[in-house]
């Protein structure tokens, strides 16, 4: 379900959305929309990057992906 947004920009940005809306042959609001699907998308890379960062070297068992093939071997052994 959609609902509709009112937002205030600066003359500067709404002349610069229109042009930008105009040249890619989109409406306003589809350029809007756009933008915030990919501030979300960088905001998802940064949450994974920030926790690939913090649980970087937590294992300590010798080598991950020889321990995950032994694991995984044992699914199709039964």
């Amino acid at each position: 379900m959609s609902k509709r947004t009112i937002i205030t920009l600066s003359e500067e940005d709404k002349l610069w959305l229109e042009s930008y809306s105009k040249a890619f042959k989109i409406s306003v609001a589809e350029a809007i929309r756009q933008g915030i699907n990919r501030l979300k998308g960088a905001e998802i890379q940064k949450t994974y990057h920030t926790l690939v960062q913090n649980t970087r070297g937590i294992w300590k068992e010798g080598n991950g992906l020889i321990y995950q093939e032994r694991i995984r071997s044992e699914w199709h052994s039964s």
